[in-house]
């Protein structure tokens, strides 16, 4: 039996960091919305762990220290007796480029091996995997617009969220989060968690996510731009075409975004950059 599930890229359309926490991690607030482009992930129940890569970047992950297996073998663990088989990975998305592309196949690897064992894995057993896997592994299994604050594992889903038509642009830098966030040097937050400023759950217009955005942007930015100047490079790209309201880096880089009215503007605005810019990775997609 084969079963196959979308692993799709998450987008950091704001991300505010709070500061950093006795356990040495950071504390943030995130709007986050995942695109329609992504890897795609498939299972065939066959008993024997395994896992194959391709695809456009299957070059660039490392060996067998990989989250999918990682997940399986955490399950299998804690639920002895659970099927589990031969994954197989098409690698669409950048690697190490702030789209969550590795907890996002994570997240796409514990959908599946619960498709193939219904009712066999408690709900709990599922979300304490995810969360101990990583910080955004738990919204990228849920994949559905929502807020993440703590260290990403506490999502408050949104009520209303309009249809965003945008365009992803990355240099082909990977980017290791651990040094952007020591680039920022964040406050220690102490014992107690700073309020952030997603209150509203709830954004009826794109006219009202817009200006969220632009109030709030992503703290880590500005550091991934004195790391990495072409990151810069991009986002004057993105803003310099016709229709971009908004442009953006995603989580801690190096892939950014450029929001637009419609898709025929994304795709316009992706042949753009493309020709310009022919050693870049750009996608256009949708973002919901």
């Amino acid at each position: 039996m084969k079963i196959d599930e979308h692993a799709p890229a998450k987008i950091n359309l704001s991300l505010q960091v709070l500061g950093r926490r006795p356990d040495g991690f950071h504390e943030i607030e995130s709007l986050v919305a995942f695109a329609g482009l992504g890897d795609a992930l498939s299972l065939t129940i066959d008993g024997e762990l395994s896992l194959k890569t391709y695809g456009p970047f299957a070059s660039a992950l490392g060996g067998d220290d990989n989250l999918i297996l990682r997940a399986a073998s955490l399950l299998t663990e804690r639920c002895p007796g659970i099927q589990v088989g031969a994954f197989s990975l098409e690698k669409n998305l950048p690697v190490a480029a702030g789209l969550g592309g590795g907890s996002a196949d994570a997240g796409a690897a514990i959908r599946l091996i619960s498709k193939a064992n219904p009712g066999l894995i408690p709900p709990q057993i599922v979300e304490d995997t995810a969360c101990e896997m990583g910080s955004d592994v738990l919204a990228c299994l849920m994949s559905h617009t929502t807020v993440m604050r703590g260290r990403g594992e506490k999502l408050s889903p949104l009520k209303q969220f309009p249809v965003l038509d945008a365009v992803l642009v990355n240099p082909g830098i990977p980017m290791r989060a651990g040094d952007i966030y020591a680039a920022l040097d964040a406050p220690s937050l102490g014992d107690e968690s700073s309020a952030g400023h997603c209150r509203r759950m709830s954004f009826a217009s794109a006219g009202e996510l817009l200006k969220h955005m632009s109030e709030v942007g992503n703290d880590l930015e500005q550091p991934a731009v004195m790391l990495v100047p072409v990151i810069g490079d991009v986002l004057d790209a993105l803003s310099s075409l016709e229709g971009c309201a908004a442009a953006q880096m995603s989580g801690s880089g190096s892939t950014c975004f450029g929001i637009f009215a419609n898709a025929g503007q994304a795709a316009s605005a992706r042949e753009r950059l493309l020709k310009a810019h022919p050693d870049w990775w750009v996608a256009s997609t949708r973002m919901e």
